[in-house]
This record gives C-alpha cells, sequence and structure tokens, in this order.
C-alpha cells in the first residue's frame, strides 16, 4: 500500500490539520526528507500554500488546530505545533500551545525548523547570492564537489531539488545528488 493509500485511510480522505476534502496532497514535514507515514500528512492546498509561504496566513482558518492538535498521529501533531507557533503573536494560540503536550522525540522534531523561535534568533541560509534558502527549493551546484566517504562527484550544474535546511548550521543544506542523500555547504549553491 502507498503512503498516499495509508494516509488516505488514516484521514478518511481529508486534510489531517483543517479537514477539507478537497485538493489533497502529501506533505513530508521537514527536516524529513524521505516520505513515509511516519513523517508525512495529507493537507488540502489552502493549508499547504500557507505553510509554504505561498499565501497570506489567514489566522481564522488555523482555528482547526484545536482538533487537529490532539491527532494520535506525531506528523499531525508536529504541524499543528508549528502552525501553533507562527501564529502567537494572535492570542488565541497561546492557550493551545500550553494545553498542548508533545512526548520529548516529538517536540524535538517540532523545534527542528524553529517555529518558536523570534525571528532575530532563526538560522538564515543564503546561497552563494545572498538569496534565502527555504526548504523545498531547488539549487544548481557552481563548482564541483567531491562527496566525502565516497568516491562520488558530484558535478557543476547538477541540480538538487527539495532541499532541506540545517537548522543548527546556516552554512549546510541537504539533499540527494544522483540518488545519494548529501550535506552541501551554502556558499557551493545558487537558488534557482
Amino acid at each position: 500500500m502507498s503512503v498516499l493509500q495509508i494516509l488516505n485511510e488514516r484521514s478518511n480522505t481529508t486534510c489531517e490539520l483543517c479537514a477539507s476534502k478537497s485538493n489533497l496532497s502529501l506533505y513530508t514535514i521537514p527536516p524529513s526528507l524521505n516520505e513515509n507515514v511516519e513523517n508525512t500528512i495529507l493537507a488540502c492546498k489552502t493549508c499547504m500554500d500557507q505553510i509554504n509561504g505561498d499565501a497570506e496566513m489567514e489566522p481564522n482558518h488555523w482555528r482547526c488546530l484545536n482538533d487537529s492538535m490532539w491527532s494520535e498521529h506525531v506528523a499531525v501533531q508536529v504541524m499543528s505545533w508549528r502552525m501553533l507557533q507562527r501564529l502567537r503573536s494572535e492570542g488565541w494560540p497561546k492557550d493551545l500551545l500550553d494545553m498542548m503536550y508533545l512526548d520529548e522525540d516529538a517536540l524535538a522534531l517540532a523545534r527542528a525548523t524553529g517555529e518558536d523561535k523570534e525571528e532575530s534568533e532563526k538560522i538564515i541560509h543564503r546561497d552563494i547570492n545572498g538569496v534565502v534558502l527555504a526548504n523545498g527549493d531547488s539549487v544548481v551546484l557552481i563548482k564541483d564537489l567531491k562527496v566525502k566517504g565516497s568516491s562520488m562527484v558530484a558535478k557543476q550544474g547538477t541540480a538538487v531539488r527539495n532541499i532541506r535546511l540545517d537548522h543548527e548550521n546556516p552554512n549546510y543544506i541537504e539533499g540527494k545528488v544522483n540518488g545519494q542523500h548529501i550535506v552541501i555547504v551554502t556558499d557551493y549553491v545558487k537558488k534557482t
């Protein structure tokens, strides 16, 4: 059974955040690279656009988190926590965050993207031209890079899609090159 089939079954073919039944797709929670049932949720286009920053945040849309934060699935809990953190200036999300419980491992995963930090505390990743990088972006290598621990050389001009940011070091991103998961220094990439 595919990840999509399992998530459709577990969510009754609804968005696991807002319960919408239209325009559903898979969302793998950062910093995860591989889509699987434990780190992926089923989300509608409205939720996805706001999560990815493609649409302006609509605080009232996210009142649905009052229900989804109690999900038995860790990925849903983590995304609920992250969205409540983004909205905490609204007031009501603080009350929900005070009620919410995440075990130690889930809380560590939730904090991996720095949603709970103030803007001045967040680590910002930039490419060689100073353009801000985000999870899911695509970049191109600007020089040949030897991959430590292997004989592979990632060639200049290679596209790396769906990157993940290292939330402890602003100079590192992760991605797959020729099917191999590698860490790349941001000084050697350009956002596409």
